[in-house]
């Protein structure tokens, strides 16, 4: 299945990975907080958004950061992906 995002949104997928405390304990994924940094997987076509001209920013493969509580999570194919708007993005990491 394909996710084609519409108008500002666009379609991330998390990217978790195990991290070790100082005192050498590892952190599953599911005990840190919420990460921030994600890779784009669709960007929607941009246009006229509530009557303003969006023009996307952000590319399919960029690593971005986001807001912490920003987007809708959805669960795809046994993949989780994130849909948010292009204003909920952050930066872009290089």
């Amino acid at each position: 299945m394909k996710i084609k995002p519409l108008g500002d949104r666009v379609v991330i997928k998390m990217l978790e990975s195990e991290e070790t405390t100082k005192g050498g304990i590892v952190l599953p994924g599911t005990a840190k907080e919420k990460p921030q940094v994600a890779e784009v997987v669709a960007v929607g076509p941009g246009g006229v958004v509530d009557g303003k001209e969006i023009k996307m920013e952000v590319k399919v493969g960029d690593r971005v950061l986001m807001s912490k509580y920003a987007g809708t999570e959805v669960k795809i194919d046994g993949q989780e992906y994130t849909i948010l708007r292009q204003s909920d993005i952050l930066a872009v990491v290089e």
